[in-house]
């Protein structure tokens, strides 16, 4: 994303009105070279990427201004669950057209989300498509040495914690395409709209980063669903897990609809999108763990243990029997 002076061409001019003003890094040169500079000051640098597809992340119709937001909070999940305080961030941006609206718009959200978060644009491209909308993001953040959580240090004993509510951002996609969810949810407005905003603006939990760094073996976002994203740590760390599936929170909406046999547990378990915190956290920690995020703002819920063993994590209803999930999570393939 190189803003050169001479000769002004239509990208030059694109990133000069709509994304010059969001390079307030001294590092990004006014996005006016072809690289940027991130200063480590002695800690290690985290990396992360994430890129967010028109029709497979967010819908053709979804605001403009959410969509940027989404794309920009999903890598800075990431950062959170990593122990990572956010340090700036490069953008690719593929365009079918240079509308002016839908670029001012989008630029309005991520430039707000990006002094929310203090995690200001140092540079990218942007190129033209005949394809499906994309925004790809690379997000930069900042560690003590050697301090980030990985996701391969949980230990059986370990409980097994996770922010938020799960589930929400699953309802939300099903009730934006018009699926069963929004006729349940229709008399509802208030519900309809916290499902939905669930899925298109993502709540990263960036105020948990130290946190984390203080009190978790490890950690990772749930962004492909609770019971995959588990299975992945629980892989990782060479562990098991069994999970108490009536402690996972849900948001009222969620425990409406569940209660009411509209959806099963499979849609909260395996639903993608949260961009909640998985971690686990030594038995003695948890405590001292779910007020630290409280006092930031954060809810956290303890459901579950980390058992010695390779097998897969179970969840168990509240009866203690097993629950047979049909898939885990969300897979691109």
């Amino acid at each position: 994303m190189t803003n050169r002076k001479e000769p002004a061409s239509g990208e030059d001019s694109l990133i000069a009105r709509y994304f010059e003003p969001l390079a307030t890094d001294p590092g990004a040169f006014g996005l006016a070279d072809d690289a940027a500079v991130l200063q480590a000051r002695g800690e290690d640098i985290v990396v992360t990427t994430d890129a967010i597809v028109e029709g497979v992340h967010f819908l053709a119709d979804d605001p403009p201004d959410t969509i940027a937001r989404k794309a920009l909070r999903v890598n800075l999940s990431d950062l959170a669950a990593k122990g990572a305080n956010p340090a700036g961030f490069v953008l690719t941006l593929a365009l079918r057209a240079a509308d002016d609206a839908w670029l001012t718009a989008f630029a309005r959200g991520l430039g707000e989300d990006a002094s929310r978060f203090d995690c200001p644009l140092l540079g990218g491209d942007t190129v033209s498509t005949p394809g499906p909308l994309m925004i790809s993001i690379t997000a930069f953040g900042r560690v003590p040495a050697g301090k980030m959580v990985h996701r391969s240090g949980a230990k059986p004993g370990d409980r097994i914690v996770v922010t938020g509510t799960i589930g929400d951002a699953a309802l939300g996609l099903d009730v934006l395409k018009g699926g069963a969810l929004a006729a349940a949810l229709a008399g509802d407005v208030a519900a309809k709209e916290m499902v939905t905003g669930r899925y298109r603006v993502p709540q990263p939990r960036n105020a948990l980063a130290l946190t984390l760094r203080d009190h978790a073996h490890a950690a990772m976002d749930v962004s492909d669903g609770l019971a995959g994203d588990l299975a992945k740590l629980c892989a990782a760390s060479g562990v098991s897990a069994v999970i108490d599936a009536p402690s996972v929170p849900l948001s009222t909406p969620a425990a409406s609809l569940l209660t009411r046999a509209i959806i099963g547990i499979e849609a909260i378990l395996s639903g993608g999108d949260d961009y909640e915190i998985l971690c686990a956290i030594p038995e003695d920690r948890v405590e001292a763990f779910v007020q630290a995020a409280a006092a930031a703002g954060v809810a956290a819920t303890p459901i579950g243990t980390i058992l010695a063993g390779t097998q897969p994590p179970k969840f168990l209803d509240g009866q203690g029997g097993e629950i047979v999930l049909r898939r885990l999570s969300y897979s691109h393939f």
